[in-house]
Parts: C-alpha cells; structure tokens; sequence
C-alpha cells in the first residue's frame, strides 16, 4: 500500500500575486476569494507570500500616523513597522517561501507543515514552478472516509494481501475512523504487522489491537529434556 502523496491532496489552481501587486488589490485578492494567504511569484516561481498578517501592519501602525517602535522594540515589531509602508506585494510579503514537492508523501508533508510552524506548503516541480498549494486542511481531509470503504480496505490489503490470511477469519469493525481487530492469527509477530500497517492507512484514527496469536513466536522454543 502505498502513502498519499502531496500531488493527490494540493489544489492546483492557486490565485497569486506579482511582486507589483499594489497593497488594495492584495487585500481584494485576499477577500473575494476567501483565503488567507497567496504567494508573490515571479517567473512562474514562488518568491513569497502575502498573507493577512501580512497586511495589518498597515492598520496597526495606522500607515505611519502612529509613533515607530522604539530601540528596544522587538524585530517582529519593527519588521511589522516596515511593512506599514509597504505599497506592494514585493514591500509586505514574507520570505523565504515553504516548498514540497508533488511525490513527497503526505505524512511528511505534515512534518514539515509541523516543523516550520506554517499554514500551507507552496509545491514546485523539480524547476522550481509553482504547480499547487497544500493547506493543513488538505491533510486533514484524509480522515474524511467512509466506515465501511476503510473496513473493506483493511480486509483486503492488510490480512488477504499483506499477510495472506482468510479475511473473514478475522474480526473488522471501524466507527468513525477507530478500527478494532479481533479473532487469531498465527503468530504474534504478524498481529505487530497488522497493527503497524492498519494505523499507517490514510483514514485511520486508532486501532484497538484484540487479535490474539495461536502460538508466541517472541520466545525461543522450550527444548525437551532427554534423559538416558
């Protein structure tokens, strides 16, 4: 079974902005077409992004009426401060830009997502061209299955095809997502290898592990005593 990948869960169709865009046209862009973020590209390349943090400096700051931030002000306050004067999208946007890649898997994805504390991931093929976008939301739409679609898939791919067990020997439920597995299998290392598989598929959001094994593999065979 293979993870989703980023090209299956961006949407393609991205609205941006050139680094000219002026300040009032960013915020139309913004609110016509209800997102919260856009990227600046140049070349067909993502250079950076807009978002509306981005923009409420300018009120903040009320476009310079209001006193600067002082020399012990903090580098966010002061970068803020700076972008109270911008006029385009190339004076208030925010860069370097997140990248992925459209074949990166989904779970690292989310990492990354994670890891850089941002909303959304900009995808580039390998010339660095703007392709789609990934939001947080894409990622979550993958718990968004159907009780009965994943049971079917477990029964399939994990114990007909995986492990090569009879899947009606082997007890499936799923509700909103938490799998329970019961019955038996040969070997307790094949119940690890169900569970391990069974929680890596898109959709699932526990497993309660009940399966039992008709003989414990974890320890060495107990040797016979003979005695002459």
């Amino acid at each position: 079974m293979r993870e989703p990948t980023v090209a299956s869960l961006m949407t393609a169709e991205v609205i941006g902005a050139s680094p000219d865009t002026p300040f009032q046209d960013l915020v139309r862009l913004l609110g016509d077409n209800r997102i919260s973020a856009l990227p600046v590209v140049e070349d067909d390349r993502p250079v950076g992004v807009v978002s509306e943090a981005d923009l409420l400096p300018k009120e903040e700051f009320r476009a310079g009426a209001e006193e600067p931030p002082g020399f012990f002000a903090g580098r966010a306050e002061k970068h803020r401060w700076t972008q109270s004067a911008g006029l385009t999208a190339r004076d208030v946007m925010t860069s370097p830009v997140w990248t992925t890649t459209p074949d990166t898997p989904a779970s690292r994805a989310a990492r990354e997502l994670a890891t850089a504390g941002v909303r959304r991931l900009f995808v580039v093929d390998g010339d660095g061209v703007l392709v789609g976008v990934l939001s947080r939301r894409d990622l979550l739409q993958l718990f968004v299955r159907e009780d009965a679609d994943l049971r079917r898939e477990i029964q399939d791919e994990v114990f007909g095809r995986t492990l090569w067990v009879d899947p009606l020997t082997i007890g499936v439920t799923v509700s909103r997502g938490v799998v329970t597995l019961s019955g038996r299998l040969e070997r307790r290392s094949e119940i690890e290898i169900a569970e391990h598989v069974v929680r890596s598929m898109p959709g699932v959001v526990e497993v309660h592990n009940n399966l039992r094994p008709e003989w414990d593999d974890s320890k060495p065979p107990r040797q016979t005593e003979i005695f002459g």
